[in-house]
């Protein structure tokens, strides 16, 4: 039977498989945290010569650490990842996350070294990547650093501030957050979503940001989903989606 943790362990290397799968960073850069309910430690995908890449992530490469970033239970050959600091930092400063995620998707990136902003340039295509940017879910970090240490994590945590979902690091990657695992996948997808839409808009012309009149209609869209969802619960396309990419995930055999 599969106790509690080991299906914790589980989702972490889910979601790490669907972002390997996704091809949202390259192959073995990048981790997945899951903050243990109640505690000051969390689960995290490992670095170290025995991991097996995002794509093939299984819960042996989940590793336990401490919010001082120490390793307390993992496998041979499996190690903290030096920017472990980025999730410690984000849970402490931010009790609604309870996921983090860092990843280095191309495209993306190149938003971050032009600094040229994400516009809200889709509406009906997709409403969830639509609201990072209409509802300033998205934020900066402009230093291009390993975030190796609890001061640098400091850093991060109070650019991203107290509501972002999103963060664009500056010629490095992203950091994205969400109330549990498939949240803050989501995020990360919608966020990738958004860059993609952004950059081949621009090149074929000048992006024009869709209407006030039209922003204004999705956000009481929002408001009344808000309502239905549950206070302090993912919505409805966040769970289909991650169901739909857990499927897709079996039916190639990750």
């Amino acid at each position: 039977m599969t106790s509690k943790l080991e299906e914790l362990r589980d989702q972490v290397a889910t979601a790490c498989r669907i972002i390997g799968m996704l091809e949202l960073s390259s192959p073995t850069q990048g981790h997945v945290s899951l903050r243990l309910p109640g505690e000051e430690r969390c689960f995290i995908r490992a670095r170290g010569p025995g991991e097996t890449g995002l794509r093939y992530t299984s819960r042996d490469d989940v590793i336990l650490v401490d919010f001082e970033g120490r390793l307390i239970e993992g496998g041979e050959g499996l190690s903290v990842p030096v920017e472990v600091f980025i999730h410690t930092a984000l849970y402490r400063a931010r009790p609604d996350v309870n996921s983090v995620i860092h990843i280095h998707p191309a495209t993306v990136v190149l938003f971050t070294i032009c600094d040229t902003p994400l516009l809200p340039v889709i509406g009906a295509f997709s409403p969830s990547a639509l609201e990072l940017a209409a509802e300033n879910r998205i934020s900066r970090y402009d230093r291009s650093i390993l975030i190796r240490d609890a001061a640098l994590g400091g850093e991060l945590a109070q650019a991203m501030g107290p509501s972002s979902s999103v963060c664009l690091m500056r010629g490095h990657g992203i950091t994205s957050v969400g109330r549990d695992v498939p949240e803050a996948t989501i995020n990360a997808v919608h966020l990738n979503e958004l860059a993609d839409i952004n950059y081949r808009a621009r090149l074929i012309g000048t992006p024009r940001p869709i209407s006030d009149a039209d922003l204004a209609t999705f956000a009481a869209m929002r408001e009344r989903g808000r309502g239905g969802a549950g206070a302090g619960r993912p919505g409805p396309q966040v769970t289909s989606l991650w169901r739909y990419y857990v499927r897709r995930l079996e039916e190639l055999g990750l």
